[in-house]
């Protein structure tokens, strides 16, 4: 699915080239990006990629070295102006949460409301207190809250001012994993239903796909692949974005005559490289279908995990040096020893190695 990328006239928010470097390292390099109004935008990438960075200048906490940022169309960051952090009409909620312990949830969420008369901004308050659905939370201090709560509050208050654009830093992460899920999801349907702009800035790749409507995956401070969560799943255009979303066998392979050689196989591959280059097929656990055909290709089982509703297998298979793993519905036999294996081509993707370039390679 290809998403439509606004442009400059339709953007809430654009970045041009912008660059931020410390020293000689590059934190952001050359980002561009365009941003609609109502889209919920997941910046992702393991730790130092750069989008806390980046993030940082949206917010204003930190100017680009080059570049220009435009919010509905006017400048806010470049050569020629600079525009205040709390001038931006930027909302933020922090990883902490960044609460004011001597005050209460509700002088918390009025807190960024100062600049409206008093009658206004209580009434103003007490419309997001309802949408967040924290009435009850209101007398409160942060240390009386548990740490959904307080996300909660500190959503309210983030929100209170009606921003253009919320920014959310890691804001689940400090969660138990079995409300982070649940909070997650409820923060995610109000902002849905308020049509709120939304970056939020994520080490999880789960979060990030089940929330993003567009995801940005960054590495080395540059943007890498962005996409919706199923083209960045399903189409990774490297082996790090496959990495990052998603478990992998990789086996080795040969390049000849249109086809990717290998162990377990023989692929019909539509490239232009070398003949005989190397080449690595990445095979998801779950394209592999086992069963006790011994017509098949055969693995040895060397050990198996029962998950319930699935099962995980660990296959030796002639000429390979790693196992294969599995991920099976299938009810397998305990006594069984050896399994036949089916690829399902679909499952399956390959890659030049990244020493010598990490584009994808199409097969069929």
């Amino acid at each position: 699915m290809n998403m439509e990328i606004p442009t400059r006239q339709t953007a809430v928010l654009q970045l041009d080239a912008v660059s931020r470097s410390f020293g000689s390292v590059y934190a952001l390099k050359d980002i561009s990006l365009s941003i609609r109004s109502g889209e919920i935008i997941c910046l992702a990438g393991h730790s130092g990629c750069g989008k806390s960075s980046l993030l940082r200048i949206i917010a204003g906490v930190d100017r680009p070295d080059s570049g220009t940022l435009f919010m509905q169309g006017e400048e806010i960051a470049g050569l020629q102006r600079f525009v205040e952090p709390e001038l931006r009409k930027i909302g933020f909620v922090f990883q902490d949460y960044a609460l004011f312990p001597h005050l209460t949830a509700e002088q918390n969420i009025l807190f960024g409301l100062k600049a409206l008369p008093k009658e206004e901004a209580a009434k103003r308050a007490q419309e997001v207190i309802e949408h967040v659905g924290i009435g009850s939370l209101v007398t409160r201090y942060p240390h009386m809250l548990s740490g959904g709560e307080q996300q909660r509050v500190a959503l309210a208050r983030a929100l209170a001012p009606s921003p253009d654009i919320l920014l959310m830093d890691e804001p689940f992460s400090s969660l138990d994993s079995g409300l982070r899920q649940k909070v997650r999801n409820d923060t995610f349907r109000l902002l849905r239903k308020l049509g709120t702009t939304v970056i939020m800035v994520t080490h999880d790749p789960e979060e990030a796909l089940s929330t993003g409507d567009r995801i940005i995956l960054m590495r080395q401070g540059q943007i890498v692949q962005s996409g919706s969560g199923y083209e960045l799943h399903d189409t990774p255009n490297s082996p790090y974005a496959a990495d990052f979303f998603g478990d992998f066998n990789k086996v080795p392979g040969i390049y000849r005559n249109g086809n990717i050689e290998t162990a377990i196989g023989t692929f019909a591959c539509h490239a232009d490289i070398a003949e005989g280059a190397a080449a690595i097929a990445y095979l998801r656990p779950q394209a592999i279908s086992v069963s006790t055909d011994p017509n098949q290709l055969m693995g040895k089982i060397i050990g198996r995990i029962f998950l319930g509703d699935t099962e995980q297998l660990m296959l030796m298979v002639k000429g390979l040096s790693e196992p294969l793993h599995v991920k099976t519905f299938d009810r397998i036999p305990i006594t069984a020893d050896q399994l036949g294996i089916v690829i399902k081509p679909e499952g399956l993707l390959i890659f030049l190695p990244e020493t010598t370039g990490s584009s994808q390679i199409n097969i069929s």
